[in-house]
């Protein structure tokens, strides 16, 4: 790699790393006020245990072997690598790609939001790191020494430019598969649980639209035209959502809401981060409004079905993942990226419907795996050490019960209204 390509790839490392701290501060705004502090934990829990799992084993089993479904040890502890032979490239793309590994299961923290005992959480993660994440991962990117797929998902053809299958399918049908398991939240539905910072909200859609970009565009793995045009999908994306989303918003309730504007934006950004390199043109507007539109509507389906996704990660990441990952069987156009489309293009660019099938086929197999093993790991756990807290402490808040803090502390206030 040029030196150019390696410092965009580092930059865009940092930035996915943000990322999380912005699903906190997303996440945090949306609980109530007694439970902050928990979701900003759970989510930077996650920053800090996932890239050395990724490291130690998720590495090597999610990227290099010979079999179709799984990785081997070759890797094992960053075993074999060496940054002398390449100029530290594999390096380079161990921690990249440690960024992708920690926001994932971040992901899923909205949907058990208030009711999770932390120590369940704590061993869940990593449980789930290994089990879930890096086989998906090895299905679709695993490659061998020679560099070739192998993954049997990525041999068939099936494409995900920056994870709309392996991480927003993966962990929005994992979010589902958690709340079936631990039960809706005492005083759901009947009781209000609104956002206790809707400015806290905001900023954390602001920092992911902001890190998203080196998710996306640093997904090319080089400062090259890919990386630009994915750039310019992630910028058109989300701001189309967060239009479709209001709209809807309108339309329906008669109001269009900062939560819905916040919601859009993401919704925008998990459907494009599967085709960010893979179409061109107004495509990315396109896909952005769409998801907007289709999410604005499927964060209703928990009401429906009586699931309690808190924070409704079922409703944008398992919904807008799949959106996106499907329409790329629609848009996707080689013929935009020159030598650099060595991909299938899609029904409306003159390819048929074989992407769209293959699309469709590494969704299911992803949404099937994921929520077998999240449903069982979980049911393991409660069976030992139960994961659910009891009533008083769901009551109490979380905050104080298992951490023995609270997010906002403004002291006594004397007869001036001073705090003292």
């Amino acid at each position: 790699m040029d030196a150019g390509s390696v410092t965009w790839v580092m930059v865009s490392a940092a930035l996915v790393i943000f990322m999380t701290p912005g699903l906190a501060l997303f996440y945090g705004g949306m609980v109530r006020a007694k439970n902050a502090l928990n979701m900003l934990l759970m989510n930077f829990y996650c920053l800090g245990i996932v890239p050395l799992v990724w490291v130690v084993i998720g590495y090597t089993l999610a990227t290099s072997g010979t079999s179709p479904v799984i990785g081997n040890f070759d890797f094992f502890g960053l075993k074999g690598i060496i940054v002398g032979q390449d100029g530290g490239e594999q390096l380079l793309f161990v921690f990249f790609w440690a960024a992708f590994a920690a926001i994932t299961p971040a992901l899923i923290a909205g949907a058990v939001a208030d009711r999770i005992k932390f120590v369940a959480w704590v061993i869940f993660i990593p449980l789930w790191s290994v089990l879930v994440f890096s086989p998906i991962w090895y299905w679709i990117y695993g490659k061998n020494a020679a560099g070739e797929l192998i993954g049997w998902l990525g041999e068939r053809g099936s494409l995900d430019f920056a994870g709309g299958t392996v991480i927003h399918v993966n962990a929005g049908i994992a979010a589902l598969a958690a709340v079936l398991v631990l039960g809706k939240r005492r005083g759901w539905p009947g009781e209000a649980m609104p956002p206790h910072s809707l400015p806290l909200v905001l900023a954390g859609a602001g920092i992911l639209w902001f890190g998203w970009f080196g998710f996306n565009a640093g997904s090319a793995g080089a400062a090259n035209a890919q990386a630009v045009q994915a750039f310019m999908n992630t910028f058109l994306a989300a701001a189309a959502a967060m239009l479709g989303w209001l709209i809807v918003e309108k339309i329906r309730d008669n109001h269009a809401t900062t939560l819905g504007a916040a919601s859009g934006i993401v919704a925008g950004l998990v459907a494009i981060t599967p085709a960010a390199g893979y179409v061109g043109g107004m495509a990315g507007m396109a896909i952005g409004f769409i998801a907007g539109v289709i999410c604005a509507f499927a964060v209703s389906a928990k009401f429906k079905f009586g699931f309690d996704d808190s924070l409704d990660v079922v409703g944008i990441h398992f919904v807008g993942g799949l959106t996106g990952s499907l329409l790329i069987g629609l848009f996707a156009d080689p013929s935009g990226f020159g030598e650099l489309g060595t991909f299938d293009a899609g029904l409306f660019f003159g390819g048929g419907w074989g992407l769209l099938g293959e699309q469709a086929l590494a969704n299911l197999a992803a949404m099937v795996w994921s929520f077998v093993l999240t449903f069982a790991i979980l049911k393991v756990l409660d069976a030992f050490i139960g994961i659910r807290v009891s009533e008083d402490e769901e009551k109490q808040g979380l905050d104080t019960t298992l951490h023995i803090e609270t997010a906002y502390n403004f002291g006594e206030l004397s007869s001036s209204g001073r705090s003292v």
